[in-house]
């Protein structure tokens, strides 16, 4: 999903239905009734299989939590979990259960020779959490009164928060929160207050190997799910919109039992009519639009998963009568952008470099190559746009040889993102936009996609054939 235009939406824990019902307008709730459920989805866990999988993973994390306090020189880290306001690091820091008690606050502490100190303050007793974290008391107590406690014992030089960050995983700390840790510890432990951005990056960004299966599951309903999309089970050119595919989109989900993080979109491409573009980018088609014959249709889609956020770009034609396969010319074009991703993830990127010296290499074969091109890649994950080294027109810019957030880690997750932009003889010599989205991990030979690419068009029929009622 482009950074521009889209807008991210975090996973409540444990009721990713009731979050899509919010999500989506009323009339599409209402007309959910029997939507398509892709057999894909049949491999995803109950809710209550999730919770159990995602708490044996955070045993691994927080053992993983102590020398990344350290290497980033934080003392003590406090996240801030506020009723109806959930930090986003929370499912990740603690048991991936909904928190409704005003104001839960979680504490890691270096203790030194006596190791990772973790404390839960919360307003009810759960066991749940007993089984991670030191419980201050037997009994909940005031905040306030265990805050100053933990202080006064542990005297930590720094104290970590969600302040100051480039994004908002590490900007989360809310005003009133961060007051309230102010006027509670006081003006000495205030001085030491200090962001816990690069803490956060590092921790959000590394992968456990235990992940990646159930990651690659929410891959592959997420391509299913968009095969569908762009196939005559959901369109019928010269009469289905842009809207209807969205919606269709919207309801699969449903189905599928899981939601997404941000609105999808489509764009259409056509011979006749002019490129629009937003910002730089194809711009997305008006819902009124009604897709035809000799459209290329693009579609931007992730799903929630997990705890993982998806994200994913494919290309379908609308074959004309007699057609039976894609023009030569966006044949080509597709190749051109199969090229670019062929650059980037085997060619150039490896663990280590960083982020703005790929880029800067990709885009130097790709000048020597004739290819015009774009790369607007992004770490996803624990996040759809989530945080770690960015591979795009920025990287270059905010890429250097000393940080650690800089460089590509190994085994973490990245969204390759990009498009190029071809000549297209059989439409006059127009452009056409092939626009990828397919998410990947690193290993020592560059990126793997965790699902194949796309190497050929979607063909969508146009023939008599085609033109049979909508699929519910």
């Amino acid at each position: 999903m482009s950074s521009l235009t889209a807008f991210a939406r975090h996973a409540v824990p444990g009721a990713p239905l009731l979050a899509l019902m919010l999500l989506l307008p009323t009339h599409n709730v209402l007309r959910a009734q029997s939507p398509v459920r892709v057999s894909e989805a049949s491999a995803l866990l109950p809710w209550s299989e999730q919770i159990s999988v995602r708490e044996s993973w955070l045993e691994k994390r927080h053992a993983m939590l102590l020398p990344m306090m350290r290497r980033h020189n934080i003392g003590m880290w406090i996240v801030v979990n506020e009723e109806f306001h959930d930090d986003p690091l929370t499912q990740y820091i603690a048991p991936p259960r909904p928190y409704t008690g005003n104001r839960d606050i979680f504490v890691f502490i270096d203790g030194g020779s006596a190791g990772l100190k973790k404390y839960a303050i919360t307003g009810y007793t759960e066991e749940n959490l007993t089984r991670f974290f030191d419980a201050p008391s037997d009994e909940p107590r005031p905040p306030a009164a265990t805050l100053r406690e933990l202080y006064q014992t542990w005297k930590p030089a720094t104290i970590g928060l969600g302040i100051r960050g480039r994004r908002g995983q590490t900007r989360s700390l809310g005003y009133d929160a961060h007051r309230f840790l102010a006027e509670t510890l006081g003006e000495e432990a205030e001085a030491k207050f200090t962001s816990a951005s690069d803490l956060i990056e590092e921790y959000l960004d590394t992968r456990l190997p235990e992940e990646m299966e159930h990651y690659r599951t929410a891959v592959s309903v997420t391509e299913a799910i968009v095969k569908r999309a762009l196939s005559n089970d959901v369109i019928t050119p010269g009469r289905t919109t842009v809207g209807d595919v969205r919606n269709a989109l919207f309801d699969m989900l449903w189905a599928a039992g899981v939601r997404t993080w941000f609105q999808p979109d489509l764009r259409v491409q056509r011979v006749g009519s002019d490129i629009a573009t937003s910002r730089g980018f194809l711009a997305v088609a008006p819902e009124s639009t009604t897709i035809v014959a000799g459209d290329v249709v693009h579609i931007d889609f992730g799903i929630t998963y997990m705890g993982f956020d998806t994200d994913w770009q494919k290309m379908a034609y609308v074959l004309k009568p007699g057609e039976t396969e894609a023009p030569a010319g966006l044949r080509k074009a597709m190749a051109n952008s199969n090229t670019l991703q062929d650059a980037l993830m085997l060619r150039h990127a490896r663990p280590g470099l960083t982020a703005g010296s790929v880029f800067n290499a990709t885009m130097a074969e790709m000048r020597e190559r004739g290819i015009e091109a774009m790369i607007y890649s992004h770490p996803i994950g624990a996040q759809g746009h989530g945080l770690g080294a960015s591979i795009d027109f920025r990287s270059p810019l905010r890429s250097d040889t000393t940080t650690q957030n800089s460089r590509l880690r190994a085994n973490s997750y990245i969204s390759i993102e990009l498009n190029t932009a071809t000549v297209i003889p059989e439409w006059n010599d127009k452009k056409l936009f092939v626009m990828f989205e397919d998410d990947a991990y690193l290993t020592d030979q560059g990126y793997r996609f965790f699902r194949p690419r796309q190497e050929s068009f979607y063909l969508i029929r146009s023939d008599a054939a085609a033109l049979r009622p909508l699929q519910p």
